[in-house]
């Protein structure tokens, strides 16, 4: 087919790929950012912070579950076609998503509610596994090599649609209502707006035909019979593809999903800015970031996929851990002056201090260490450790203040429950005369330089992620190319970036330091740099067929 014969289709193309994007992002996007939220009505027997990380790793179970997607709906798309894999795929994420709207919580159903929820989530993730992968593919199956990235670039655009999107229907539907009404109920309402979303999607995608090059193969009887073994047990395929995951999938997660989520994670949980206010930043950034997507893209049709994604990488390496104390300092200077003339230390015994995170909410944390810490973590304020005598009491360090933390192991689960509650209350005085603010001040804050780090995030996730789909299309053969491309995306985005606010967010609560859990995304992306750099070959120009 040629390419003018292409064009009058391109813009469907683009629209319908582009859709099941939006609709996929949207959804995690207000997962995400109710998280706090969700935790509350389906968490409700564990402290709130626990509450919340249960609700972050639940939003990460649906990442777990898509490569298991990409491994059965590559084969669909590899076998019978592209467009029949992605019209089921946006059909399984939209029912799952207006699912949500309508299951009953923890205080109607107990521990129902939750292993629901956690269902739902599986089965979301498992029909996403299969959605990027043939919106990329259609698209750059249609469009020209000279204009492959451009082309692309769009449907990686949409990833930032859905999350202006996902922030304009929460932020709209907020201010028609109490923050009573949202918590109670309101923000069922975004969940269930995606039914709009699945019918206009469905609505296009039936418009779309076959992929030309798919059907070009399917017509010469070269389709693969075992796309999945031949991904996995022929050398050079499997080379590429540990290549692409090691080099940009595993970084573009975790760069990703600190530039779009931990910041507004960041944002809310640490910094304390109102969750509104934070949804407000991340939205004006949001759609600041959304040209870059194309202009990104498109550079890469001309000097190349791999130095616009070596930038993105290594603007991520450099700049995440200097950029966030840069936005914590802008966004909350008393924090910071806090931190850094009033200094909180828990001086505790070693061996009676439990890690600060509890998968499965089983741990009490009734050493006198864990209620120190836990009430520290809870707070949302940094702290340092220092080993104390073996067997005493933990005491925290408040700038001048001391105070002893209550030792819970020998007590029921009232009275335990009673000093936990006491040693707080003792606790918020001492922080308050110390400096800690309990919320940020917009007042002090300075808006503009904590914008401006925001667009740094955002330019590096932009530039890593803007040409990505393009390269990856151009990496692997027709024939296997929905499997080959899905499975390494999805281990990527799903494991390495889905579980990083909960990775991120662990290591803060274990430590003490704000900007310890941004260590993991710096590191990956670093070996993403290594790796592209010496490994990953320039694939611009490349014929697909």
């Amino acid at each position: 087919m040629s390419d003018k014969a292409k064009r009058p289709h391109m813009g469907l193309v683009v629209a319908a790929s582009a859709a099941g994007t939006v609709f996929e992002w949207y959804d995690f996007f207000i997962f995400g950012f109710l998280a706090t939220i969700i935790g509350k009505h389906f968490y409700a027997d564990v402290s709130p912070t626990q509450g919340y990380l249960f609700a972050l790793l639940t939003f990460a179970v649906g990442f777990a579950a898509r490569p298991f997607g990409a491994v059965v709906f590559g084969r669909v798309g590899d076998v019978v076609g592209r467009k029949r894999a992605f019209l089921v795929t946006i059909t399984v994420m939209g029912l799952a998503t207006f699912a949500v709207a309508v299951l009953p919580d923890y205080a109607a159903i107990g521990i129902a509610a939750p292993i629901a929820l956690i269902a739902i989530r599986i089965l979301q993730g498992f029909a996403i596994g299969g959605e990027y992968g043939g919106a990329a593919i259609y698209v750059a199956e249609h469009a020209s090599a000279a204009r492959r990235g451009f082309a692309t670039g769009w449907i990686q655009a949409s990833a930032g649609v859905g999350m202006a999107l996902a922030l304009a229907v929460i932020l709209t539907t907020r201010e028609q209502m109490s923050d009573e009404g949202f918590a109670a109920w309101g923000w069922r309402i975004p969940f269930a707006a995606s039914a709009v979303l699945l019918l206009i999607s469905l609505w296009i995608r039936l418009r779309l035909e076959e992929s030309p090059l798919f059907r070009q193969m399917l017509e010469e009887g070269r389709t693969s019979k075992a796309p999945l073994t031949e991904t996995f047990t022929r050398g050079p395929n499997l080379k590429i593809m540990l290549i692409a995951l090691a080099g940009i999938l595993a970084a573009q997660g975790v760069v990703w999903y600190t530039a779009q989520f931990y910041t507004e994670v960041f944002l809310e949980h640490i910094v304390k800015i109102k969750g509104d206010e934070a949804n407000i930043l991340i939205l004006v950034v949001t759609l600041a970031s959304l040209p870059l997507y194309v202009l990104f893209a498109w550079a890469s049709d001309i000097i190349g996929r791999k130095p616009i994604m070596l930038f993105g990488l290594v603007l991520a390496t450099l700049f995440f851990i200097p950029g966030f104390k840069g936005m914590t300092e802008a966004a909350n200077p008393k924090l910071t002056y806090a931190a850094a003339h009033s200094p909180v230390t828990v001086i505790a015994d070693p061996n009676g201090c439990a890690l600060q995170f509890d998968l499965i909410g089983k741990a009490k944390f009734t050493s006198s260490c864990d209620i120190a810490k836990r009430s520290l973590a809870d707070a949302g304020i940094p702290y340092l450790n220092e080993s104390g005598q073996k067997g005493a009491p933990a005491i925290v360090h408040v700038g001048e203040a001391s105070l002893t933390a209550p030792d819970g192991s020998k007590l029921d689960a009232k009275a335990l429950a009673t000093a936990k509650k006491d040693f707080t209350a003792k606790l918020r005085p001492a922080l308050a005369a110390a400096g800690y603010p309990a919320a940020a001040a917009v007042s002090v804050a300075d808006v503009r330089m904590t914008v401006l780090w925001l667009m740094l995030f955002i330019v590096a996730s932009a530039a890593l992620y803007a040409p990505q789909a393009a390269a990856l299309v151009e990496l692997f053969p027709t024939r296997i190319r929905y499997t080959a491309l899905s499975v390494p995306y999805h281990i990527g985005v799903g494991w390495f970036g889905g579980f990083l606010p909960a990775i991120a967010l662990a290591v803060v609560t274990a430590t003490g330091n704000i900007y310890a859990g941004l260590w993991y995304p710096v590191i990956v992306s670093a070996i993403g740099v290594i790796v592209t750099l010496l490994f990953l070959p320039e694939t611009k120009g490349r014929h697909l067929d």
